[in-house]
């Protein structure tokens, strides 16, 4: 068995095709949580990006950070195609996470 942690990248918007904020965290519910309530990002706060539109699972945390370091790298209409071809009304996926996260 592995001692790997696994781990979600995650992308954040203020609305649909508005600021993006992109991230790391090995527990989703918890980091959501944290940025809507101001304990997350001062640049989630200060834009009111709180809307998860993307998220990705990882069995191991590393392969999180990579994706995170390589996503962060992409062109900005790379990062809204992602985001409209998995998620085209830009739904908040917040509640869907939450009921299917395993701590």
């Amino acid at each position: 068995m592995s001692n790997s942690k696994s781990g979600f990248v995650y992308i954040l918007a203020s609305k649909p095709n508005g600021t993006l904020y992109i991230g790391v965290t090995s527990d989703i519910v918890k980091r959501i949580h944290q940025h809507r309530t101001g304990e997350g990002s001062e640049f989630v706060d200060e834009y009111d990006v709180h809307r998860l539109v993307h998220l990705e699972r990882f069995d191991d945390i590393e392969k999180a950070f990579r994706r995170e370091k390589q996503l962060k790298a992409w062109k900005r209409e790379w990062k809204l195609e992602l985001i409209r071809d998995h998620n085209p009304t830009w739904r908040d996926l917040y509640e869907d996470a939450s009921r299917t996260h395993v701590s």
